[in-house]
Order: structure tokens, then C-alpha cells, then sequence
């Protein structure tokens, strides 16, 4: 008799953990994701406008080289460059500094903010008492050193570069030694020294020039107290040389582009209307000597 064993097949089933397997990590992983994308999302909706554009720009091309994104500037200010379309808010920032200082309303219509072809011009004109300076000085009073200050702060984020200029009017200085291209060019670089001192860095400024009574405000009255400026000129950043659309940075004056340039919408209890011959600086005379 064969006695062959009988072939017995043990069939065993899986556990609790074999039948969920890794399934549940999949999920929590596409949960965080999702999560991430949802804060990120937020986030950018709160965001300015420039971060906006940087943040779109870098998913469009990291490697930093899109168009109209980003500019030679590298590690300067807050990323904020000074074109066209973000002007009206760095003039909204120094109209709000500028409000809060102590006689604002004394000094209000002795500012003047305007936008011209070669970027932001502020002047600081004088009056027949003397706004800024004292009578045929080149030393600053308390009010425009308070002034001064206040913009070195707020231009000093900036990675614009500066110019600033003097001017005065047409009445002759009493010394033969020196006259009005002197006072423009002292008064100019007093303007430099307080603002270097309080916020502008020192590869900042670009040019300091004096103009004596050269370009003047009013042309029919050269005698005019409101002949007598201060000017600072924030120029535009130069981008990338494949932006056609990049304005260039020009460190002189020029009476054709003030001209064409269209002030921007100011309160006019805040800034005065805009001149149409640029300059800047000013200078008083002493009224006998």
C-alpha cells in the first residue's frame, strides 16, 4: 500500500499594519503641502507691490535675469528702486515724514515736490526773512537742519543716488571776495554734511553743485526771494541693460525734461505747484554791508 503524505497549503493572513500599509503618509504628506501653498498664498496677498512682482518674477525665471525684475543695484536699501511706476509712493513717504515735523505749516509753502526726467526734485525755497538759512549765510537754522534731517532718513533707504544743488538770486554780494557762485556751492554742501550725518551713505551723493543765479526760478523777477533753493534730486536707478524701458540716470538739470514731466497730484495746502524751469538751491544776501 503506498502511503504517500498528503500536500497540506497554510494560507496566513495579513496583519492590522499590512493592510493599511503606507497609504496614510501619502496623505499627511499632500495635507502640509497643500497647508504650505495655502500660508504662502496668504501671505502674498498682504504683501507690497514690489514683493509681489519679485516673487512672480523669480518663479518665472530663478535665475534672476527676467525682464523688468530686480536691477544692478545688489545689497542697497530695501530692494525699493526708483522707477516710474513706484514714484508716487516714495513721494507719498516723505509728504507723510515731512508733516510731522515741528512747523510744518510754517514751512509748507516753501516745499516743492516734483517729478522730472531725471527723477525726484525737491526744493527748498527760501523767503525774504530767511526760511532755511540766515540772511547771506551758508548756516543752516534749526528749521532746515530739522527738514534735512528728515529726508536723509527716509532717501537714505534708498539705493538712488543723489545730487544736490544751490541757487540764488540776482542781487550782487556786498564782497569782492565772494559772491553768489560761492553761496550756492556753500549752502549746497551744508545741505550735504547734515545729511550724510543723519542717514544719506557716503557713496551716496553723487554731485554737489552750485549754480550762483544762473537758472532761475522767475525768470521776469531775478530779484525774487523764491530765486533762492535748495534742491535734491533722487535720480532713477539705471536697470539692467536689456530693460529698454529703464529710463536713464542724468546728473545734471535739464529745462526740457522738467518741462515734459507732469507732476504728480499733491494736496496743495502740502506742496507747492510744480516750477516749470528746474532748480534748486538758495541764497540770500545780506540786506547791506
Amino acid at each position: 500500500m503506498d502511503k504517500t503524505r498528503p500536500i497540506i497549503i497554510v494560507k496566513k493572513k495579513g496583519g492590522h499594519g499590512g493592510h493599511h500599509g503606507g497609504a496614510w503618509k501619502v496623505a499627511y504628506a499632500d495635507f502640509v503641502t497643500a497647508m504650505m501653498a495655502l500660508f504662502i498664498v496668504l501671505w502674498l496677498l498682504n504683501a507690497s507691490k514690489e514683493v509681489q512682482v519679485a516673487v512672480g518674477g523669480y518663479f518665472k525665471d530663478p535665475t534672476g535675469t527676467a525682464k523688468k525684475v530686480g536691477s544692478n543695484m545688489v545689497g542697497n536699501g530695501e530692494n525699493f528702486v526708483l522707477n516710474k511706476d513706484n514714484m508716487p509712493k516714495l513721494k507719498q513717504q516723505l509728504q507723510q515724514a515731512i508733516k510731522q515735523m515741528t512747523d510744518f505749516e510754517k514751512l509748507k509753502s516753501h516745499i516743492e515736490i516734483t517729478v522730472t526726467a531725471e527723477g525726484l526734485r525737491i526744493e527748498l525755497s527760501e523767503s525774504a526773512t530767511g526760511t532755511f538759512f540766515g540772511s547771506g549765510s551758508a548756516k543752516l537754522n534749526n528749521d532746515g537742519i530739522e527738514l534735512l534731517v528728515t529726508l536723509a532718513q527716509e532717501l537714505g533707504k534708498l539705493p538712488n543716488k543723489l545730487s544736490i544743488e544751490g541757487h540764488t538770486d540776482s542781487q550782487p554780494y556786498s564782497s569782492p571776495t565772494y559772491g553768489n557762485w560761492e553761496l550756492s556751492a556753500d549752502r549746497a554742501n551744508a545741505a550735504r554734511r547734515v545729511m550724510q550725518a543723519h542717514g544719506i551713505r557716503a557713496d551716496q551723493v553723487t554731485q554737489v553743485r552750485g549754480f550762483a543765479d544762473q537758472r532761475l526760478r522767475k525768470l521776469d523777477a531775478p530779484l525774487d526771494p523764491a530765486n533762492r533753493r535748495i534742491s535734491l534730486i533722487v535720480q532713477y536707478t539705471v536697470k539692467n541693460n536689456d530693460d529698454e524701458d529703464a529710463p536713464p540716470a542724468t546728473g545734471g538739470p535739464k529745462t526740457e525734461g522738467a518741462k515734459s514731466a507732469a507732476p504728480l497730484s499733491v494736496p496743495p495746502t502740502a506742496i507747492a505747484p510744480s516750477s516749470a524751469t528746474p532748480s534748486s538751491g538758495s541764497a540770500e544776501k545780506p540786506a547791506a554791508k
